[in-house]
């Protein structure tokens, strides 16, 4: 009862992610440090995830029980009661497609504001969509100005045409509103839903890789997520239900034990290629109702590990040929989530994309605490990284409408 008097309200500074995955859910709790720019992150709270498959809500209240778990452990170590949250998407129901937009200019002077390129955007979300699904982003491919194209940034420039080719994501209706329902019904307000390859982008990817060329590859619980950047923008986008919870299932299977055995042995001893294991040790399992024990070695666990890994990189590669980026990243494949840290996985991922591959750690230009600075929680800090840079976006906006109201009084 003590902790709960002492927490404060959520203010304006204070921002949280939620990303409710298949294994797990993680709230983080930070606040920006506008001078510096480094996000200090003030609370972490996690909890087993009952309620999801593949990324997507199949049972409510056990959602709704795993998102007040992970709530209630990141305000009390944050003292912070939690009100508004950013929240990750994913599942294989998440589609990306393109669209073309074209604006008039109707300023006297012909010159493309900010207010343009809104309405550039607004006139793409007109595009026919089936009746069960919802624009989740619209990303621009780039602008084109009276004919010019190859343009990034049209603000300030003067034209009488404006068009646009976007990349329009969208998920199944369903799918986004059994998501809102379990984080009202826990008492929250969602700030944004974001898609979760994205917000991973966030915190992994320097921008130097987005701009030559790179592949961002999430294998987490339940689902991969797959984002391809070019020229700083998101160019394709995908995601399938084949992850590290299929791994952890081919070795319950395999050795004949539960699936939480499975998973701690997974992160202990598992090798996603043979050689990357410089000692073979043996280890025991425990005997299931009064049997004996078992010994296992590394290398027949990596046995049942690498054929299934070598399925989600073969299956990560069949959608980097699809979108026609085979040779066309020369920053190669950044591999993230849980499952990234199966050791040798980088190896074996180079073997089979034939492209520079490593590992991507969360980075929040520094003040990240030690415990949140893994790969798993790539897509928590992405999220807070995504708020971070929404505010920002929104804030020029707001000034120079208040900029427009003082000028109107003035002329009174």
């Amino acid at each position: 009862m003590k902790q709960e008097l002492t927490r404060r309200e959520q203010g304006a500074g204070t921002i949280v992610s939620l990303d409710i995955g298949t294994t797990k859910v993680c709230a983080l709790v930070a606040q920006p440090q506008p001078d510096t720019g480094e996000l200090h992150i003030l609370g972490v709270g996690t909890a087993p995830s009952e309620g999801l498959n593949r990324g997507v809500v199949v049972n409510i209240e056990k959602t709704i029980a795993s998102i007040a778990q992970a709530v209630e452990q990141a305000e009390q170590r944050s003292g912070i009661r939690i009100r508004r949250v950013t929240v990750g998407i994913a599942g294989d129901h998440i589609r990306a497609q393109q669209t073309h937009s074209v604006i008039a200019i109707s300023n006297p002077n012909r010159e493309i504001t900010a207010h343009d390129v809104a309405r550039l955007l607004e006139d793409a979300r007109s595009v026919a969509l089936p009746p069960d699904r919802v624009i989740l982003h619209l990303v621009p491919q780039g602008y084109i100005v009276d004919g010019q194209d190859g343009i990034t940034d049209p603000v300030g420039m003067s034209g009488v045409r404006m068009e646009a080719r976007v990349c329009i994501i969208t998920a199944l209706v369903t799918a986004v509103q059994n998501l809102h329902r379990c984080i009202e019904r826990v008492g929250l307000q969602i700030e944004h839903v974001v898609l979760q390859p994205l917000a991973s982008s966030y915190a992994v990817l320097e921008s130097e890789e987005r701009e030559v060329g790179v592949a961002l590859v999430d294998i987490g619980g339940g689902t991969t997520d797959i984002a391809i950047f070019e020229e700083g923008v998101v160019r394709y986008t995908a995601v399938f239900g084949i992850a590290g919870r299929q791994i952890t299932d081919d070795i319950r299977r395999g050795l004949g034990i539960i699936a939480a055995q499975a998973e701690e042995i997974k992160q202990r001893y598992g090798h996603a290629l043979q050689e990357s294991i410089l000692h073979d040790e043996v280890f025991m399992i425990p005997g299931i109702g009064g049997r004996k024990p078992m010994e296992i070695s590394k290398s027949l666990l990596c046995q049942i590990i690498q054929p299934r890994v070598e399925e989600i990189l073969e299956f990560v590669l069949a959608e980097i040929h699809r979108a026609g980026y085979l040779n066309r990243l020369p920053a190669g494949v950044v591999l993230t989530g849980g499952t990234a840290l199966l050791r040798g996985i980088d190896e074996l991922a180079q073997r089979i994309f034939r492209m520079p591959v490593k590992i991507g750690f969360p980075s929040a230009r520094g003040g990240l605490a030690p415990e949140v600075a893994h790969p798993m929680y790539s897509t928590a800090v992405g999220l807070l990284l995504f708020t971070i840079e929404n505010q920002r976006r929104v804030k020029p906006q707001k000034r120079s409408l208040l900029q427009r109201l003082r000028a109107f009084f003035e002329e009174l």
